[in-house]
C-alpha cells in the first residue's frame, strides 16, 4: 500500500533515495538524511542532491536509525541558510493540524511522513465510531501527529511518551494547531498500560508505534522482541470490545507485514483489518519502505 503523502502533507515530498540516504522536502527546505533501507543507487547525482539541499545529517554508522531506537552519533552540515525551526501542515478530510519541525542532534525533524495514512485512518475511524468524545490512547507517541489527528476528530486523547522533551514538543504542536485538552503523560509505556489495566480504564481507540529499542524516563529498557507481546496483551484488556479501532506501526528491520499481522491476530479477533508495508513514492520514481502497519476497526 502506498503512502500518498502529497494528499495529506502537501508540504512534504521525497525527492530521491539511495546509497543509504534520502533527500526530502519539508516545506521550503530540502534535507539529506541517513536511511538504512535505501541500499540501492541514487537516481539523481550527488551534485544534484547538494545543489538542492539546505542541510545534511551524517552518522558515524550509516545503518543506525532513530526509528530503530539506535540514535547513533552524528551532526548536521549546513549547505544553505535555514531557520532553527519551521512548520508544516497536515491535511485531514475536514481540516488540518500543524507540526513544528527542527533539526535535532539525532537527525530526526519532528515528523515521520509515512504516518499520514495512519493519521487519516485514525481521523476517519473516530467519526465512524459514533461515540461522543471517544477515549483514545496513543503510546510511544513521539511529537503527537496521531494525537493531533485524534483530537481534531473530537476524541479525548491520552498521549504517552518516555521523553520529556518530546512530550513538550507535542504540546507545542497542539498549541500551534489551535487544539486543546490532550492529556500529556511522560512515562514508560508498559508501566502506564499496566496501571491503566489495574484502574479498569477502557479506550475506544489505541495507537502503538514502538521503537526497536528504547529507554523509559527512569532508565527502563525497551526491546521490541521482548516487550511487544506484553504491550499487545495489555492493549487487548484496555480496548473497548465492541466499537473500537487499533493501529500498530513497526519500524524494525526484519519485521514483515505478516509478522505484524500475526502479532495482532494473537490478541484481537476482527474482520475489518488491514496490514501491509508503509512506503513513500519518490519524485525520482523509487519507493522507499518505511515499516509495517496493522489497522482494524469495529
Amino acid at each position: 500500500m502506498s503512502t500518498q503523502n502529497e494528499h495529506f502533507i502537501p508540504d512534504y515530498q521525497l525527492i530521491d533515495s539511495g546509497d543509504f540516504e534520502k533527500l526530502e522536502r519539508f516545506g521550503e527546505y530540502y534535507l539529506i538524511r541517513p536511511e538504512s533501507q535505501a541500499i540501492w543507487k541514487k537516481r539523481m547525482t550527488e551534485k544534484q542532491w547538494n545543489e538542492i539541499a539546505h542541510a545534511q545529517y551524517r552518522r558515524e554508522s550509516q545503518k543506525s536509525s532513530y526509528r530503530s531506537g539506535d540514535m547513533g552519533n552524528g551532526n548536521w552540515t549546513f549547505l544553505k541558510r535555514m531557520p532553527e525551526n519551521w512548520q508544516v501542515s497536515v491535511s485531514l478530510p475536514n481540516g488540518q493540524f500543524k507540526l513544528k519541525l527542527a533539526l535535532t542532534s539525532f537527525g530526526h525533524v519532528g515528523i515521520f511522513p509515512e504516518q499520514a495514512e495512519n493519521w487519516r485512518f485514525i481521523y476517519e475511524s473516530i467519526h465512524q465510531l459514533e461515540i461522543k468524545q471517544p477515549k483514545v490512547l496513543n503510546a510511544f507517541a513521539y511529537t503527537g501527529g496521531a494525537s493531533l489527528a485524534a483530537c481534531a476528530a473530537g476524541a479525548q486523547v491520552t498521549h504517552v511518551d518516555a521523553v520529556k522533551q518530546i512530550v513538550a514538543w507535542g504540546k507545542e504542536n497542539m498549541q500551534i494547531s489551535n487544539l486543546n485538552d490532550i492529556r500529556w503523560i511522560v512515562d514508560d509505556a508498559v508501566k502506564f498500560l499496566k496501571r491503566e489495566v489495574k484502574r479498569g480504564v477502557i479506550y475506544d481507540g489505541i495507537i502503538l508505534d514502538p521503537p526497536a529499542y528504547g529507554r523509559g524516563p527512569d532508565g527502563e529498557r525497551w526491546i521490541l522482541d521482548e516487550g511487544i507481546n506484553t504491550v499487545l496483551e495489555l492493549s487487548q484488556q484496555l480496548l473497548n470490545p465492541n466499537r473500537n479501532f487499533f493501529v500498530l506501526n513497526l519500524y524494525s528491520l526484519g519485521y514483515s507485514p505478516i509478522i505484524a499481522d500475526n502479532l495482532v491476530e494473537s490478541y484481537f479477533k476482527t474482520k475489518n483489518k488491514w496490514f501491509g508495508e508503509s512506503f513513500i513514492h519518490a519524485k525520482s520514481g523509487l519507493n522507499l519502505p518505511l515499516g509495517t502497519y496493522v489497522r482494524f476497526r469495529n
